[in-house]
């Protein structure tokens, strides 16, 4: 165990949480920039294997894909720190944002952030030119790249379409036989220690939520709350847009519907206001999206003391990100054993096309933004949205300017923006 250069490692991790603004496609960039170009951690097509594997399984991808660079790195164990860094930060921050709101009448201006949006666009952007020559190089893959950026600029906000469009694309590149052939594949047994662990946590975590519910335990919401994050971050697919609206109808729908007020079950409640100042900072906030869930932790636990918020707080956290951790590195394994099979091995090169094909719907998508916000904002707001995301590009793409640099240097303009 070389800790030297795992503690080097988790730096880089820290960092990268602190500036990874723009959801899982400005990550992928980011993470290009961080651990392939910079560190050389992994290669690009590990990268972009990694995250294929990630948006095809529940959970958070952002957050299993740096975990698999973690595991690839130092095993199961620099993995779990690698998670633990990777979202403390966006917690930490959501969950000082919950206990002001509940002590008191909490507003506050992030005029300084404004600029962030086309920042990350340009990650998502300078990502996908340098990978797009090293995954899009033939016919098959270019039909790939272009159906998979059209698929996703119509179907964005659908939690189905990136995984669809990435299984299409694998089976797509299969009706060739003649670029890959087929390879002798030999037995391997497949660890399960991970998925018993994660069934367990599933099994116990239901049993002690519905006993602490029946028995009216004093710290029932904290067992619900586990519970209730465990089986999100077990189901849900499509990251933080697919989350925030099951999380809406759990904590401010669910508990005013009359089957709960009839059966006068005490369960958690968010008032809407409070979700939504929640789900609305979360944006704004670098990391991973699903960090809104320690807020809603503790917000939900808003009668206790500071220290049970901080409580909920966590224990919201552990329960939605505990799953993806889990889920991936059973996972993870497996595919090392499927790619080995011709017909897998043949639909890596459609994935790679399709995931860069993605970046480009995704940062055209995002852009629109930027185009339709010609007629509620001033003009030199939106040339100096276009300027950011035109300079950064550049930057990134061929200066290679340390992120956190740019990042600060956008918030700075923001800032002077808004005196």
């Amino acid at each position: 165990m070389n800790i030297k250069a795992y503690i080097s490692f988790l730096k880089e991790v820290l960092l990268h949480s602190v500036t990874s603004f723009g959801g899982p496609q400005a990550n992928l960039g980011l993470l290009q920039l961080r651990f392939v170009e910079k560190r050389k951690d992994l290669t690009d097509d590990e990268l972009l294997e990694y995250n294929a594997i990630c948006q095809l399984l529940p959970g958070a991808s952002s957050t299993q894909t740096i975990v698999l660079i973690g595991y690839k790195i130092g095993g199961y164990t620099l993995a779990l720190f690698t998670l633990l860094v990777w979202i403390f930060p966006a917690c930490a921050f959501m969950t000082g944002v919950a206990i002001l709101y509940n002590h008191q009448n909490f507003s506050a201006g992030f005029s300084m952030l404004a600029y962030l949006k086309p920042m990350s666009i340009a990650f998502i952007i300078s990502a996908m030119l340098k990978l797009f020559s090293k995954s899009v190089n033939n016919t098959i893959t270019r039909w790939v790249f272009i159906g998979a950026s059209l698929a996703v600029l119509i179907g964005f906000k659908s939690p189905w379409t990136i995984p669809l469009v990435i299984l299409l694309a694998g089976i797509a590149t299969n009706f060739s036989k003649k670029r890959i052939p087929t390879v002798p594949v030999q037995k391997v047994k497949i660890k399960t220690r991970t998925i018993v662990i994660f069934l367990l946590f599933f099994i116990v975590a239901g049993f002690l939520s519905e006993k602490a519910t029946r028995n009216n335990w004093t710290q029932q919401k904290v067992f619900n709350l586990f519970e209730t994050n465990y089986r999100f971050g077990t189901f849900v697919f499509g990251g933080g847009d697919v989350l925030i609206p099951l999380m809406y109808e759990q904590y401010v729908t669910r508990p005013s519907s009359n089957r709960i007020i009839k059966s006068k079950r005490n369960v958690i409640k968010v008032s809407s206001d409070a979700f939504l100042t929640g789900a609305g900072l979360v944006r704004a906030v670098p990391g991973p999206v699903w960090s809104v869930t320690s807020y809603m932790g503790a917000i939900a636990v808003n009668d206790k003391s500071i220290p049970w918020q901080i409580v909920g707080s966590i224990t919201a956290a552990l329960g939605v990100f505990l799953p993806s951790f889990f889920i991936v590195l059973f996972a993870f394994p497996l595919w090392q054993i499927l790619k080995k099979y011709a017909i897998v091995f043949r639909s890596l090169e459609g994935i790679n096309a399709a995931v860069v094909g993605v970046m480009l719907g995704a940062s055209f998508y995002l852009s629109r933004d930027l185009v339709q916000s010609m007629e509620v904002v001033a003009w030199p707001i939106l040339i100096t949205n276009v300027l950011i995301l035109c300079t950064s590009t550049y930057l990134l793409y061929t200066q290679k300017i340390a992120t956190h640099w740019l990042v600060l240097s956008v918030i700075t303009i923001g800032f002077i923006s808004s005196i």
